[in-house]
């Protein structure tokens, strides 16, 4: 976490490294409000470092961390709210909002940050495959909320089906990674384990790279974070019609609710998506609620999806009891 660690001035990264101690794998989000004391969330509490309440110094010590002292380079980020960083941790910004006819030209005086943990949980899909895959792979979405381990679980069904596994062999993967949260790319090469027949195009739009890859790195399967745009879908829509398997993610956290999104409307129209996975929001990151067909049944029944088989266990000994979910 050393790429976390190092944005804090000293006394800061101190407390927080005290403070965390053993439970980096645990932690989501470390907040950072100016005159307030430094919240930590973890996967099951949430603690506080009551005697670091950072100043505006230390706030503008972070922010040319982030920017290595130079925000201008960070212009197009800052309008967006956000900055990914190295190791692939997505850093959100608040403060003073500077408009130009009506819309977000900048964020200034910030204030407040939250520094999302991105983790590379290896098995984290492993229990999710099987629901994916008959003979080929199946055009999938992935919906939930933040929090609810979308990129860690879309991370890791790269890497498995990049690697292969069981009696499936290894299929070519292109990845579209606009915010560098998938891969960690770093000068263009993945940070994160993504199996060895992955192609990455990091820090690029989604609806480009999708043509792009297509064009140049003949896929069988396109892996593409947080869709939502006009864009994104009629991307998708030519990438499905040229014969390459879409598995995607978005913000959501009810089928019904996704559906009623106009951007949306053509690919439930034309029945898209085979498998709809909508992950649930109240209990640990990467808990499954529903698997949907594309006959919009759920063919996953909850109460047999347990914590250890969907957990945030860093080996494949924690998914033994894989056998025990069974379609309806």
């Amino acid at each position: 976490m050393e790429e976390i660690l190092r944005l804090f001035p000293e006394f800061i990264r101190k407390k927080v490294q005290a403070k965390v101690g053993r439970k980096w794998g645990a932690l989501q989000e470390i907040r950072f409000r100016l005159e307030q004391p430094i919240e930590l969330v973890f996967d099951d509490q949430t603690e506080w470092i009551a005697g670091a309440k950072p100043s505006q110094k230390d706030g503008m010590h972070v922010l040319n961390q982030i920017s290595q002292f130079s925000l201008y380079r960070l212009e197009d980020e800052l309008r967006e709210g956000y900055v990914t960083i190295e190791g692939g941790h997505r850093v959100g910004l608040a403060g003073k909002v500077n408009t130009l006819n009506g819309s977000v030209k900048a964020i200034q005086h910030i204030a407040f940050m939250n520094i999302r943990i991105a983790k590379e949980k290896i098995g984290a899909a492993s229990v999710l495959l099987p629901f994916l895959y008959e003979n080929t792979y199946f055009n999938t979405l992935l919906v939930g909320a933040p929090q609810t381990g979308k990129t860690t679980i879309i991370r890791d069904l790269t890497r498995l089906i990049a690697s292969g596994w069981g009696n499936v062999p290894a299929s070519k993967v292109a990845v579209i990674d606009e915010r560098s949260e998938i891969g960690a790319s770093l000068k263009g090469v993945p940070q994160h384990n993504l199996g060895f027949r992955t192609d990455v195009m990091d820090a690029c739009p989604k609806a480009e790279g999708m043509m792009m890859m297509i064009r140049s790195m003949s896929p069988d399967v396109l892996v593409v974070d947080e869709i939502g745009s006009v864009q994104d879908v009629q991307a998708m829509m030519e990438a499905i019609h040229a014969g390459v398997t879409i598995i995607c993610t978005i913000h959501g956290q009810t089928l019904d609710e996704l559906k009623k999104r106009p951007s949306l409307q053509a690919l439930f129209q034309q029945h898209v998506f085979d498998r709809i996975v909508v992950l649930d929001k109240w209990k640990r990151p990467g808990q499954i609620n529903k698997i949907y067909n594309q006959k919009e049944e759920n063919i996953c029944r909850k109460s047999e999806v347990t914590p250890y088989e969907v957990g945030w266990g860093t080996s494949f000994s924690k998914y033994d009891n894989m056998d025990r979910i069974r379609n309806q």
